[in-house]
């Protein structure tokens, strides 16, 4: 691990080697994990942005969507998160996602899960349909950044995903993203469940085949969703980031370059567009 600097994010970049590996992982088992990328502190102010975030938005309607029983998806705008500019800029994050999407990946999502106490099983699922690139080509187009802001435990519903099913594909998936039953146990064999603590953060592909596990603790456990595309990749329809102009002002051009959103003179609470119905009853199959 790298020094920290004043707000807790690592200085010193990853070497070409390692830089080189984690595309590697990515690539062969769909997720790579960086312990202490933040310091406690840091991801301490992350939670309480967080918290914040969640309280207004269930108190709106469309601010908060179900991912199933207990479970929410909310998604913010960059200057939500006092810390968003140590994310952006993280150099761990932008070495990775310069390797895996190119030096011109955009930044399309900034948003939080939050299994709350009594959160179920999730179905096996992927976040959206396989593109054509990488069906065709085998090249990912997009990255999901996820820290979660508790340290996590088994009581907690940790996540949980089935390395190598990045590629999987098969035209009995409903709408692209969900298995059939009938695969489970091939995913139930190959699962890996993940206990991050503070600090900690993953890279992941959204297409590996994943789930959120059954909450038995009286914690919730968010995480936070930073989502990055490679050029022309298309996942920010779903999403819908804004910055004001005073905000935007603030940020270096190094993030400037790859925040293709809105400037705005005010911000709208975003309703979310992107609703996964088969993740709302989630799966009484453990």
């Amino acid at each position: 691990m790298g020094k920290t600097g004043e707000a807790g994010t690592v200085v010193e970049p990853l070497t070409e080697e390692k830089v080189r590996a984690a595309k590697e992982q990515i690539y062969g088992d769909g997720i790579v994990g960086f312990k202490g990328a933040f310091s406690r502190e840091w991801v301490q102010r992350l939670g309480e942005d967080v918290d914040v975030a969640f309280r207004e938005a269930r108190a709106r309607p469309g601010g908060a969507v179900g991912r199933g029983p207990q479970r929410y998806y909310v998604e913010i705008h960059p200057e939500q998160l006092r810390g968003f500019a140590d994310l952006a800029g993280h150099p761990w994050i932008t070495a990775v996602a310069e390797a895996v999407l190119g030096p011109e990946y955009e930044i399309v999502e900034v948003g939080f899960d939050v299994p709350l106490p009594g959160a179920e099983y999730q179905p096996w699922h992927r976040d959206f349909p396989m593109p054509e690139e990488t069906r065709a080509e085998r090249r990912l187009t997009s990255l999901a950044i996820n820290i979660t802001t508790v340290d996590t435990t088994d009581e907690m519903g940790p996540f949980e995903i089935a390395p190598g099913t990045q590629w999987d594909d098969n035209d009995e998936f409903e709408h692209g993203m969900f298995p059939p039953k009938e695969h489970y146990d091939r995913y139930r064999e190959r699962a890996v469940r993940k206990y991050p603590q503070m600090g900690d953060i993953s890279i992941r592909s959204a297409l590996t085949i994943h789930r959120g596990t059954k909450n038995r603790s009286q914690l919730s456990r968010p995480v936070l969703v930073f989502g990055l595309d490679a050029p022309g990749a298309g996942n920010a329809e779903r999403h819908d980031l804004a910055v004001t102009k005073d905000y935007w002002e603030t940020l270096p051009q190094s993030i400037r370059d790859h925040l293709h959103c809105p400037i705005v003179d005010e911000l709208v609470p975003i309703n979310q567009k992107h609703t996964i119905e088969g993740l709302v009853m989630g799966d009484a199959e453990s």
